[in-house]
């Protein structure tokens, strides 16, 4: 009979192996995706990662940009405590006394001193210029000063300044105005003591 066939141990053995051989072909099927996932993933965090390094290198300071600071030593301006001629005093004398021969040469050096010399004193140097057009000028530091010496004229009202330099040279500024206050300056600046070596007025 159909019915003793299906259910004779053969056919139950034939329809039991079936199933297994099913299964196990299905078995290893139903873990591949697992597999592929976990391969993807093991394989994607052993994947080498190129990164862009912006730090400098360690044997080299950063090169870091800081605003430019203004420099705390500008340099030292140039200002004048005195610039002028010679006191217009020592001309007006030497012209009243001029009108004698025997004083006229004093005369034409002093109408020389009125016109053609200058003397100017600043905080860095001392400048003496003279000549026609200005053209012979003499500077020197208050740094090569040595001494200072003043020659009052007339009553006091102008004098010379004597500028005794380190190698000897000696200044000779004649009929400078307000030549104490400007003596006391140049040792002031020189860094010397400011004592004035003067002596009794003399003449013109």
């Amino acid at each position: 009979m159909a019915s003793t066939s299906l259910l004779s141990p053969a056919a139950i053995a034939t329809a039991a192996g079936a199933t297994s051989i099913t299964h196990h072909s299905l078995h290893p099927s139903s873990k591949l995706p697992v597999r592929n996932l976990l391969f993807k993933s093991i394989s994607g965090n052993n994947r080498p990662s190129s990164r862009l390094h912006v730090s400098s290198p360690t044997d080299q300071p950063a090169a870091t940009t800081t605003p430019a600071q203004p420099s705390s030593k500008s340099p030292k301006e140039e200002t004048i405590f005195f610039d002028g001629g010679a006191h217009y005093g020592d001309l007006l004398a030497n012209l009243l006394l001029g009108f004698t021969l025997l004083w006229l040469p004093l005369t034409l050096a002093a109408v020389s001193r009125a016109f053609f010399l200058r003397y100017r004193f600043t905080n860095l140097r001392v400048t003496v210029i003279s000549g026609l057009t200005g053209q012979d000028r003499s500077d020197f530091s208050y740094k090569v000063i040595k001494d200072v010496q003043v020659v009052p004229r007339f009553i006091g009202e102008w004098g010379d300044v004597i500028i005794t330099l380190k190698d000897g040279t000696k200044v000779d500024l004649r009929s400078v105005p307000r030549f104490r206050e400007i003596a006391k300056y140049c040792l002031a600046m020189a860094e010397k003591p400011v004592v004035l070596k003067e002596t009794g007025p003399k003449g013109f």
